[in-house]
């Protein structure tokens, strides 16, 4: 058997902690590099993430990581758009490392900016590695996950999906997109602004459906409104007032000849439970035949990122060169035995 997968993970917010963790127990697999920046930099991994087994390896900055990296995969869990994304991927792919980013926008990064996503396209072809963007969503509940549920159906009419979720799991950066916290007055003016991400990644789903099925949409409409508490809100990292803003209430709808071919509801908050609202992943087409999915409650988004971020591991490695997306890889499934037996060649 080859030697282990040498892995990177560059961040060590909420997500990169909890890739850390997993990878922590998988078997065939080798943690090399931690990236990070500010007071983190200098510190032992195991100091600052809960790991059954001791990590003595030291968080690296930027320069002095990318120095020392080895690794055959980098795992991104520092952005949300491609913009932002850009250049740590650029660097990874400059030192021959495949690239594994949950940054929403990077599942179809052509959605979002489609001169930087054929410039990473041409540098990972260049240097012969693979760059996938995923996640719990984009990635795969409200757009892979749909695209195969299609495959038993002979004719597809129309789409309905929505995912009711907690925000909870998620850190900072999540909390400030989706306006968790902030007054009704406030959500509204930085709407006006452009500064009020909300969900990121209708755009790449639509995107992501649209190239599955072959079919080009007229338009794609996308409404936004606050959820406001009526309680107040502690979650891990958030704290939301009685009257203020705990999530966003997000709608897209696809039209094909003006009929509204796809609709994705998108209603997530900071602790649902606590005003008695229950999670849940529903999927309905209408088609032959019809199908129905229901989930509850929701998979979880934090968990469920983490794991399609390690879980599509050897898949990246496997794959030719250049961005791929979700649609582009095989069946997606948990790496339960040694990971390196999911590889097509040995690792050098």
């Amino acid at each position: 058997m080859s030697r282990a997968i040498r892995v990177c993970v560059w961040g060590i917010g909420a997500m990169g902690a909890g890739v850390i963790k997993a990878l922590s127990v998988k078997k065939g697999v080798e943690i090399t590099t931690v990236i990070a920046r500010g007071d983190k930099v200098g510190k032992r991994v195991d100091e600052l993430v809960e790991l059954l087994n001791p990590l003595p390896l030291i968080i690296q900055d930027v320069e002095e990581g990318l120095r020392l990296s080895n690794a055959d995969v980098a795992i991104l869990c520092t952005d949300s758009f491609v913009k932002t994304s850009k250049d740590k991927i650029l660097a990874c792919i400059e030192r021959k490392m495949n690239v594994i980013s949950i940054a929403e926008e990077m599942s179809y990064p052509y959605a979002a900016d489609r001169e930087i996503a054929e410039l990473i396209h041409r540098k990972a072809k260049e240097h012969d590695v693979t760059v996938l963007g995923t996640g719990i969503n984009p990635g795969f509940m409200m757009d892979a996950l749909v695209i195969a549920l299609t495959s038993v159906c002979t004719s597809v009419e129309q789409i309905e999906v929505s995912r009711v979720n907690s925000l909870s799991p998620f850190g900072k950066s999540v909390m400030h997109e989706q306006g968790v916290g902030i007054s009704i007055a406030q959500f509204y003016q930085r709407q006006k602004e452009g500064t009020l991400a909300g969900h990121v990644g209708f755009d790449q789903s639509m995107a992501m459906m649209s190239e599955a099925f072959h079919i080009d949409f007229d338009r794609v409409e996308v409404k936004n409104r606050p959820i406001v508490s009526s309680i107040n809100r502690v979650a891990p990292h958030a704290t939301v007032d009685a009257g203020d803003v705990a999530g966003c209430d997000m709608i897209a709808t696809a039209y094909v000849n003006e009929f509204p071919f796809i609709t994705l509801k998108h209603p997530q908050q900071v602790e649902p439970q606590s005003e008695g609202i229950a999670t849940g992943d529903y999927i309905t087409i209408v088609g032959t035949p019809p199908v129905s999915m229901v989930i509850t409650p929701e998979v979880d988004g934090g968990i469920g990122t983490i794991a399609m971020a390690v879980n599509s591991i050897p898949a990246v490695i496997n794959a030719k060169s250049g961005i791929k997306t979700m649609i582009d890889l095989p069946l997606p499934r948990a790496i339960l035995g040694d990971m390196r037996l999911y590889l097509e060649d040995e690792l050098c």
